[in-house]
């Protein structure tokens, strides 16, 4: 069985570490499960991002859906970046790091009229729409407001990412964007409507994307479409090219960032407008794990379980996506291999992080790290059966810090009260 080991998460006397902090050393602090984060990492993935596009004027919008840890999105805004939130909730979390408005833009298919309405009234950048409606309203909004609202149209390029169809965005049959044969109509009402202004177009195709070729496509499509509203008298700053750059989980082998940049930046050129990314993922999966203790281990006459304190309310990844994460041992040892399964406690079948896994023997007492939990964890992690929501912690070189202290039992009940009319 092979160890995932890089400069951030490795082994120094057969323990793993993060960063110079032993990660025993703070579960035995914090417990488990709980999430561990590299601040180095976040750093020096952002630094390597924004450097390959340096021959171009760009700027980086990191995509909080990803992970909305508060220092983790501070870490990105020191750095320069900006935002792309998807809701209310976070929005308030990019308000409260102190990021500035006009380095916010607001996303999302279903934007709800309040969502709208603090965009405009924090003066956000921009807010991008995804249909006709949607267009409409952000204008009734403005006008009622006595503002102008600058808006991004998001099209749908109808290009195949080639990768799970749950994070495809960018096909015909999606309901993400503006289609591509309707473009320039949207882009004549924008111009039409007296509070609204339109200043950019984009796209976001899927997640996960490990080969150039969608990308080189979409963005073509898009520098067609971008020349012909040109053309129509509308004036534009921006392309977005969205996000989606694909990470190693396993055995994937992505383009690099530097390799993305030779092939598309040639095509970046022509649009003669500044350029922006979203990226999420590509910032943030690799820098994290989930530390989680081996609570039992049991078997039948078909399978070997392996049962952790870690489950689908942790990372439901592997549930909804049949996502792999690797996992293994915090003290690196040489025992025998088994085949096995590694599941939660909570009561469904779905509750696994691996099925048929390759992994060292384990035994009920040890530690092991799901690796690459970064990403799409923490932000879609519940309180199913009750569990209380798994502390952050993010280490800077040889100190952690608790960012979020795990939930509790006071969390759950927030706000919940017995109503004793019910049972008079």
């Amino acid at each position: 069985m092979r160890y995932f080991d890089s400069s951030y998460f490795t082994y120094k006397n057969n323990q793993l570490f993060c960063e110079d902090v032993a990660v025993e050393q703070i579960i035995k602090q914090v417990g488990t499960p709980t999430y561990i984060y590299s601040k180095k990492f976040f750093i020096d993935r952002y630094t390597e991002f924004t450097n390959a596009f340096k021959e171009i004027k760009h700027s980086i919008f990191y995509a909080i859906k990803s992970n909305f840890n508060l220092n983790l999105i501070k870490i990105f805004s020191n750095l320069g970046s900006g935002l792309d939130v998807n809701s209310e909730g976070e929005l308030y979390r990019a308000l409260k790091v102190g990021i500035h408005p006009q380095k916010i833009f607001l996303s999302g298919v279903g934007k709800t009229k309040r969502e709208i309405e603090l965009g405009i009234e924090n003066n956000i950048l921009l807010i991008k729409t995804e249909s006709e409606e949607e267009l409409i309203l952000i204008d009734k909004i403005a006008r009622e407001k006595n503002k102008i609202a600058p808006v991004h149209l998001r099209i749908n390029p109808n290009v195949d990412p080639k990768t799970h169809p749950y994070i495809s965005t960018g096909l015909a049959e999606e309901k993400f964007g503006i289609p591509e044969e309707e473009a320039i109509e949207h882009f004549r009402l924008a111009a039409k409507l007296e509070n609204v202004r339109p200043v950019g177009v984009g796209m976001h195709i899927g997640s996960q994307i490990t080969t150039i070729a969608p990308y080189k496509e979409a963005i073509e499509k898009m520098l067609e479409l971008f020349l012909k509203i040109k053309s129509a008298g509308i004036k534009l700053n921006h392309f977005n090219i969205g996000g989606g750059i694909g990470v190693v989980y396993n055995d994937e082998k992505p383009f690099t960032l530097q390799e993305f940049a030779n092939k598309v930046i040639p095509i970046f050129k022509k649009f003669e407008c500044e350029i922006m990314f979203e990226p999420g993922r590509f910032l943030t999966a690799n820098g994290g794990i989930i530390a989680t203790e081996v609570l039992y281990t049991k078997q039948n006459k078909k399978k070997n379980f392996i049962i952790v304190d870690a489950s689908m309310a942790e990372i439901i990844r592997p549930s909804i996506y049949d996502a792999y994460h690797h996992i293994q041992h915090l003290v690196k040892i040489e025992n025998e291999t088994i085949i096995a399964d590694i599941v939660g406690p909570v009561c469904e079948s779905g509750d696994f992080i691996a099925k048929d896994r390759e992994i060292i023997k384990c035994n009920s007492g040890e530690f092991l790290a799901i690796m690459s939990a970064g990403s799409y964890c923490m932000v879609m992690s519940s309180n199913y059966n009750g569990r209380r929501r798994a502390p952050e912690i993010m280490v800077d070189k040889d100190k952690f810090y608790i960012t979020r202290s795990r939930e509790s039992f006071q969390h759950l009940l927030f706000d919940e009260q017995i109503i004793e009319e019910l049972f008079q």
